[in-house]
């Protein structure tokens, strides 16, 4: 794998890793943007990268109050990312995005920081990261956000509070030639005034890599047969005291808590590269959304769910590109009453890589079946997306 150089210094593989795992450029996409060398013996760097995913979307439906179809073509993704080295043990990296532009009419949207944060670099087996970054819960999470299997990752990935990104310190490192993974992060977690007691939001990962190893921080959705990989790996995510089950009394607060167990499987043969990837979760808060809770609770603080992924790479470039045909089922059971928004989703598609993951067409058709579709809402009832998009990275 090949990592950019400071001079005389050596950035380490999962250094470079950790800089760019955020959105996901990994060492052949982190060559693409210029880099500059600067400071004592130039070995402070800067590197800039911009990625755009363009989607057209069409729908069974247009909203909760209308019933009929809707095509909309917006920015699902737009960045600008600023990363590189101080020296040859502190990194850092800032990535601004104005996301969802032009989704539904709304343009314009505003620039915030997605990401921003340092890297300590010690050694292979002790790493730091502090500042806002991805939380380290689910292995799909950290799959990077330019390099996905499918056209996208699905909600079940996401925890309640914080969603994808949480602002505190994570250690972490690789044992025994990167065979083996450990993650420890405190975070922020849930905050606000609806919070009972503000305690600290704790996530602890491990995985293991016989094959292969994925070193990184992030993982990928797929390395386009360039690796071996076998991953098992299993995640704890816990904050005490987020929620009151009597909000009305601010009384009776409960703990949340939440576990996932996920594999990945990439191999590549003569007759073509095949992956497989799934798992499962459970995302638990005493039950209670379904007491007297707080109306910023969000509904995911119960609920189960799983994913299955699966892909094909054909062996040889088909025209001036490679294709990969793809397929995923997700499961997803909210502990609410009547059931209202349990649902599975099959969906199935291809990736077109003109240039690796730096130009590429995604297109990919989904049908979401809802158990207890709502009579009166479109949104909960059953329904199809197709999505085409396309994606540069320079």
């Amino acid at each position: 794998m090949t990592v950019p150089t400071v001079s005389r210094f050596r950035v380490a593989p999962a250094t470079a890793a950790v800089l760019t795992a955020a959105c996901g450029l990994f060492a052949e996409v982190a060559q693409a943007g210029p880099v500059f060398h600067f400071g004592e013996d130039d070995q402070s760097s800067l590197q800039i990268n911009y990625a755009l995913q363009l989607w057209a979307e069409n729908r069974s439906y247009t909203s909760a109050n209308h019933e009929g179809s809707s095509t909309d073509t917006y920015l699902r993704r737009n960045r600008l990312t600023f990363f590189g080295q101080y020296n040859d043990v502190i990194g850092y990296y800032v990535q601004l995005e104005a996301t969802g532009d032009s989704r539904g009419g709304v343009d314009d949207r505003d620039v915030f920081y997605r990401d921003a944060y340092l890297t300590f670099d010690f050694r292979d087996e002790v790493r730091f990261i502090a500042g806002r970054f991805k939380n380290t819960f689910s292995r799909e999470n950290l799959e990077a956000c330019l390099e996905p299997l499918t056209i996208d990752r699905s909600d079940i990935s996401y925890t309640p509070f914080a969603g994808t990104r949480d602002t505190g310190v994570a250690i972490w490192g690789n044992l025994a030639d990167a065979a083996f993974q450990y993650r420890l992060a405190i975070m922020d977690g849930r905050e606000g005034e609806n919070v009972p007691q503000k305690a600290p939001r704790v996530t602890a990962r491990v995985h293991w890599s016989p094959l292969d190893p994925e070193f990184d921080y992030g993982y990928r959705g797929t390395y386009l047969g360039t690796q071996r990989v076998f991953t098992i790996g299993a995640a704890y995510d816990y904050q005490a005291d987020a929620a009151y089950a009597n909000y009305t009394q601010l009384s009776n607060s409960k703990d949340y808590k939440a576990w996932t167990v996920d594999g990945f499987a990439e191999y590549p043969f003569s007759s073509g590269t095949y992956t497989v990837s799934g798992a499962y979760f459970n995302y638990s808060l005493g039950n209670a959304i379904n007491e007297d809770p707080d109306p910023t609770l969000p509904v995911n603080t119960e609920l189960e769910g799983f994913y299955v992924k699966a892909a094909y790479l054909l062996p040889s470039p088909v025209g001036p590109g490679r294709l990969q045909f793809f397929a995923r089922h997700n499961g997803s059971e909210y502990q609410l009453p009547g059931g209202a928004l349990d649902r599975r989703i099959n969906a199935a598609g291809f990736n077109y890589y003109l240039n690796g993951q730096q130009l590429k067409l995604t297109l990919e058709h989904q049908r979401i079946d809802y158990a207890n579709p709502n009579p009166t809402n479109p949104v909960l009832q059953d329904n199809f997306q197709t999505i085409l998009g396309l994606q540069f990275i320079l």
